[in-house]
């Protein structure tokens, strides 16, 4: 029989693990000294405990070895474990690969987010208009006429807004915009105004500061990202106007977020 600071060495385990497993149930003495209270282990108990440390440097809990011990299939909550792995292995890819751009001297102005958009109603506006800026005075024109048709209504907090660009190229004139804003409830339509559900998306998500005509850096960067990442594109990019001409004065500040919907 082996006393516990005996045993301890020879498990490689601290006297505080050894007590903590026996807490447990995990590993208990084979017999403790009535008078002494000192523990005793034998040989054989060397087996449970290389068994509970190589669990423990798997990352299994006390709770999945005692199933284990209890006679519960090893393979299947291992099986488990290694998917839980592959998933945290890809976290950890996802985040390296953002501290990789952001390190990148011609990437500081850019960080990139994954982002997890619930579904949404939403009416839907599309227009054309002469060049893209027209739109900061037609997108409060919409807001406008919803508000007219549906006094009730309230956009949803936190208010979700943006504009996609559904013309297959850039375009100097004649451009093509469709306003979405998220609201509480479908409400009544015209000829212009529609309402629908905006399923839920995941979207990469960047922030543009400044004037609108230099945003195209922005555009690229995501792009660039989306591809080097293993992203694939599911859906128009979304333009939400966070800060503009209705709140500042310098266009230095004017605040966009660009979120491109991903696969």
């Amino acid at each position: 029989m082996l006393k516990i600071g005996e045993f301890s060495k020879l498990c490689q385990m601290t006297v505080k693990a050894l007590r903590f497993y026996e807490k447990e149930g995990l590993l208990i003495p084979a017999s403790v000294d009535e008078w002494t209270g000192y523990r005793l282990y034998t040989t054989d108990q060397l087996l449970t405990a290389a068994r509970i440390k190589s669990y423990r440097q798997l990352d299994l809990s006390i709770d999945e070895i005692r199933a284990i011990f209890a006679g519960k299939d090893a393979r299947a909550i291992l099986e488990e474990k290694a998917r839980q792995l592959r998933n945290q292995q890809k976290e950890i890819a996802v985040r390296l690969s953002i501290i990789n751009h952001i390190l990148e001297k011609d990437s500081m102005k850019y960080q990139v987010t994954v982002k997890e958009i619930p579904e949404h109603i939403v009416y839907c506006t599309e227009k054309r208009l002469s060049k893209y800026s027209d739109m900061m005075q037609v997108i409060p024109a919409i807001g406008a006429e919803v508000k007219l048709l549906n006094p009730n209504l309230s956009c949803t907090e936190p208010p979700y807004e943006f504009c996609e660009y559904p013309d297959g190229e850039y375009r100097e004139s004649d451009v093509r915009i469709r306003h979405v804003e998220a609201v509480t409830g479908f409400g009544k339509e015209s000829e212009d105004i529609k309402f629908k559900k905006l399923p839920a998306a995941k979207v990469l998500s960047i922030f543009h500061k400044g004037a609108y005509d230099e945003i195209g850096g922005a555009y690229a960067f995501i792009m660039k990202y989306a591809e080097e990442n293993g992203y694939t594109a599911a859906g128009l990019s979304r333009e939400c106007y966070i800060d503009g001409i209705w709140n500042k004065d310098s266009v230095d500040e004017w605040l966009t977020e660009i979120q491109l919907p991903i696969a």
